[in-house]
This record gives structure tokens, sequence and C-alpha cells, in this order.
């Protein structure tokens, strides 16, 4: 059956990887961004092109209101929903040390990291529940983490800490939707070559070449792209709550 997902945050960087590694299995796309509609247009023709159906629900998951539009203008495309890849995220505006975060910054990142994530599935899920058949829902939440759920950077605390808090949601939502037979899973990238972290990307690619990862490159988005088409075409079905860690080997300990 052709599914329909919904990507929040997915006309970039990781977001963009797995809309364009979904459009190229035949899924529906309802594409989520805070961007107007007439910057994004070539992004959502690409992927139209590759054979999707492809709708963008401009809107920040942030915010109450806009993720009940956003959700509403999937449905009306779609009618029903059956993934939700929580994708969008952001990193701080400064990375400053740990003593001198502010509460703006913990809490922008929070909001957007964490609760708009968390109050989208919690929508989400009630929806696929109540649109399910009784012996099969083809249904699944993905939730892109990072290794810096378990990793730490003093000099990003607000995200480490919204990142492992999103770990602790998978498992939650994944409990309480086992009995409707609905996997949750969570995707922690590694280093990723993206707009979020061009402004450090010499620094990571350095450590790179000196052994940081087993693998001695840097992560594209469609390597993440690859490993959520995977779950959504039900490569693991019985896997429900685990973590996928897409790091080129970064976080394997090492002696």
């Amino acid at each position: 059956m052709t599914k329909n997902v919904l990507i929040t945050g997915g006309t970039r960087g990781i977001g963009l990887g797995i809309a364009k590694a979904l459009a190229k299995i035949g899924c529906n796309l309802a594409i989520n961004g805070r961007r107007d509609l007439a910057e994004v247009a070539p992004i959502i023709e690409e992927l139209a092109s590759l054979g999707s159906t492809v709708v963008y629900c401009q809107g920040d998951i942030s915010s109450a209101t806009e993720r009940d539009i956003i959700l509403r203008t999937t449905l009306e495309a779609f009618g029903q929903l059956h993934v939700l890849v929580n994708n969008a995220g952001v990193g701080p505006l400064q990375r400053n040390d740990i003593l001198e975060c502010t509460e703006d910054s913990y809490r922008r990142v929070m909001d957007i990291n964490l609760q708009g994530p968390f109050f989208l599935t919690q929508k989400i899920a009630q929806h696929m529940i109540e649109s399910a058949s009784d012996t099969q829902t083809n249904c699944c939440i993905i939730n892109i983490s990072s290794v810096s759920a378990t990793m730490a950077s003093i000099n990003r605390a607000e995200y480490c800490i919204s990142k492992a808090g999103m770990g602790m949601m998978s498992r939650l939502f994944a409990v309480r939707l086992g009995e409707y037979n609905i996997p949750v899973y969570e995707i922690r990238p590694g280093i990723i070559e993206t707009d979020m972290t061009s402004k450090v990307l010499d620094k990571y690619q350095k450590l790179i070449e000196n052994g940081l990862n087993i693998q001695s490159r840097l992560g594209q988005p469609e390597d993440v792209g690859k490993a959520v088409a995977a779950l959504v075409t039900g490569a693991l079905p019985y896997s429900t709550g685990q973590v996928i860690v897409v790091d080129g080997g970064l976080s394997v300990p090492r002696l």
C-alpha cells in the first residue's frame, strides 16, 4: 500500500534527505517547514518529480495552533496519515558554555525540539488509533534524535537535553502504542553534513580524519534517509522502542 508520511523540517538537511528517500519508494509526502511556499516551491517540485504526491504544510511545530494547521493540511490532502517523522529541530543560536546558557535559548530549543514533537505525536497517535483497522495499522512513528542524546557537549547543553528527552519520549510512546501495533523508533544521527553543522564542519572533518569515527567520512542526509525508508517499509517490525544509530561508528566505545 502507498503510505502517507508527514515529515517535519522536511525542506532542508536531514529532513530533505529523508523526503527524497521516501519519494523514491513511492510514499505520499506532507512536507512541513517554516519558510513561505514560494521559497520552497523548487524543493517541492523536485520531490514530486521523483514520483510522489507532495503537499507543503507550512508551520512552526512549537506552536499548538500551527501544529493543528499542519495536521489538518495533511489530512485534507491524504485523508489518512500512516507515518510521522519528527525531524524538525534547531541548535542553539550561540554555542555557549553550559555555565552561560540562557533561559531564552533553553526555552527556544526545548519548545522546537521536544515540546512541539511531543504534542504533535500525541495528536497524530490519536488519529492513527482512530483510523486504524482492527488487525493491521501499517502505521509507525519515527523520531530523529541525535547521538547528542547520550554524548555530552557542554557548549550546546540545551540541544543535548532536548535530544535525551526525545529518547524517553520515543520509549513512552512505544509502550503506549504497543497495543495498537504502532511501532515507534528513534534514529540517532552522528555528524551529518547539513546547514546546521556548516559552521563547525571544518572542525568535525579534521576530527574524523584523525579517527573520530570508525567510518572515516562525514554522514550525509541520505544515510539517515535510507534508515527511515527501511523503517517505513516495515523492515524492522519487531523492534518498537529501539534506537537505530546512524553515526559511522562515532559512538562505539574504543580503547
